[in-house]
């Protein structure tokens, strides 16, 4: 594999930080991961970092071999760390659980899929035009028959709510996209409502699709912090650009998995205070969640087609 990939988090106007991001790879697949940690509920950033760990921990596993079923990796993925925030809420005995939304995208080989929880959007750029981009779980974005039993949309509704995330007591809703075919020069970015809540799609597209990913996320972090001003949310953002072509004199964050051996494991995603809280997830630990939760999945769906 062969890709560029750039991050910049900051903290606009916000008094703390609590979005995470960060990615991971082997020599045939690769991880990118952003999460944004929910105001309104303790320690955002606990759950947004405890997400990204449980998912990359999980792909350090299931990459040695192969991911067999990329799909099923993401679903039992997102509903493990969701597991985690929830088993980190009842070791502390917290009244109210941490949130999180979360985005992810893998690559295995020369295809891309995703999975997305909350309103953390990807958007995927080809020959500078929005070839995809996952739909926020929000009463904004989805109609109102697409809503979950139980979350009714009434007229005081605030619409940019959402319906979902990591860590509430309910399972998580969450979409899977892909796989995708790559082709050289196809961009993928991930980003909190930080920054799509500033600058509209067309904005996004144009400097993704325009410039090297290394100088396309800067100046649309900068954009997204001047135009909400001082009342700005936390903008975090990962771009990635695949098989990033030679003629570009701008190649910083390029990566090439071409020399590394098999069984080799890069990750940017920091290990952090919570670690203690994931001290048994070893590998065998994970095979077993895993494995439970795909139980538990194909048991779900046995009973939605009887």
């Amino acid at each position: 594999m062969k890709f560029s990939v750039f991050q910049v988090s900051r903290k606009g106007g916000r008094p703390t930080n609590e979005d995470r991001m960060g990615y991971c790879y082997t020599r045939d697949a690769a991880l990118f991961l952003l999460a944004d940690g929910m105001g309104g509920h303790p320690e955002g950033e606990v759950a947004a970092q405890l997400a990204l760990q449980v998912v990359s921990a999980a792909f350090q596993q299931e990459a040695k071999t192969g991911i067999q079923d990329v799909r099923a990796f993401l679903s039992s993925a997102v509903l493990l760390a969701h597991r985690q925030i929830l088993s980190y809420a009842a070791a502390k005995s917290m009244l109210d659980t941490p949130r999180t939304t979360f985005v992810a995208a893998l690559i295995q080989g020369d295809s891309v899929s995703w999975v997305h929880c909350g309103d953390s959007r990807l958007y995927m750029v080809r020959d500078g035009e929005m070839l995809a981009r996952t739909r926020d779980h929000s009463y904004m974005e989805q109609r109102q028959e697409d809503v979950p039993p139980g979350a009714k949309l009434g007229d005081k509704t605030n619409r940019n709510v959402l319906f979902t995330c990591l860590g509430s007591p309910a399972n998580p809703v969450y979409d899977i996209m892909g796989p995708i075919n790559l082709q050289q020069g196809d961009r993928l970015l991930l980003c909190s409502d930080g920054l799509w809540s500033s600058l509209s799609d067309v904005e996004i597209v144009y400097d993704l699709g325009l410039k090297p990913v290394a100088r396309a996320v800067p100046d649309l972090v900068e954009k997204a912090l001047e135009k909400a001003g001082s009342n700005s949310d936390n903008v975090t953002v990962i771009a990635m650009e695949w098989e990033t072509p030679d003629t570009f004199e701008d190649t910083r964050g390029s990566v090439s998995t071409d020399s590394i051996n098999d069984g080799v494991f890069a990750s940017t995603v920091q290990a952090s205070g919570v670690d203690t809280v994931i001290d048994d997830l070893d590998d065998e630990a994970i095979e077993r969640s895993i494995a439970e939760i795909n139980e538990a999945i194909r048991r779900t769906a046995a009973r939605r087609n009887s």
